[in-house]
């Protein structure tokens, strides 16, 4: 039977398929990142017994740092998909992303903030990677902003969604902070993230609890967009049958 998914890019429609999947979402969310960090904080310390306790930071760090920038691209990808076909949904769904990618590229600074504490003597430096994160987060708050600056949503729309292009610039910047071909050239506190020199099990819950954050996102994305679309299309008449069926 095949399914005709071009359906779903209406909110009426995806509205509910949406609350059927989100439990999904969740308990994966629970199950993964439960087991990521349980794996990361019991199952290594043997193995790294040389080193000081406050390295486990880096079990939300890192996962949190993807999200950062990963959230970034899918807000972008939404954008771009509403720019260019004018779907509604796409606008709905790159609003829904950016709360909770700014979540993350905060999370991603705060613990990066007592790493750094612990590691480096200071909370805070100008690294390149610390300060790009940092416009990233601006990014974020910049692009929420002008969608509730402006009162008409079509507009909004297509104003935070040209923004978030402008912005797509970063990501690749945030990445070759550590990562330039010549280290030497890398006038950065952080080193290269590479996953090859990694210990497997830190190697193992790293990537567990970030598939677990990533499922979160999920989660949390779902359940913004629904809101959104009740409150966009509160005066239609689907959203007054679902409040009458609540009724």
């Amino acid at each position: 039977m095949k399914i005709n998914w071009f359906k779903y890019a209406a909110p009426s429609t995806f509205y509910p398929l949406a609350g059927k999947i989100i439990p999904f979402f969740a308990w994966s969310a629970l199950l993964l990142i439960v087991g990521g960090l349980y794996w990361g904080f019991f199952q290594t310390p043997e193995l790294l017994s040389d080193q000081k306790q406050y390295y486990r930071i880096l079990y939300v760090h890192v996962g949190s740092a993807w999200m950062s920038m990963w959230l970034y691209i899918v807000l972008v990808a939404w954008a771009l998909i509403g720019l260019v076909f004018n779907t509604r949904l796409s606008y709905m769904m790159a609003m829904a992303t950016a709360p909770t990618g700014a979540i993350f590229t905060f999370l991603t600074l705060w613990t990066g903030a007592f790493w750094g504490k612990t590691s480096w003597g200071t909370y805070w430096d100008w690294d390149p990677r610390m300060t790009t994160e940092l416009i990233l987060l601006f990014l974020y708050v910049g692009y929420m902003a002008l969608q509730s600056a402006i009162d008409d949503t079509r507009r909004s729309d297509k104003a935070s969604a040209l923004l978030a292009l402008v912005g797509l610039v970063l990501i690749p910047v945030i990445f070759w902070s550590v990562n330039c071909p010549d280290p030497n050239q890398c006038a950065a506190l952080h080193q290269q993230s590479s996953m090859s020199n990694i210990e497997p099990n830190i190697r193992i819950a790293w990537l567990v609890t970030a598939v677990g954050f990533w499922m979160f996102s999920f989660m949390v994305i779902l359940m913004r967009v629904r809101n959104i679309i009740l409150d966009r299309d509160q005066h239609t008449s689907w959203v007054q049958g679902l409040d009458e069926v609540r009724k």
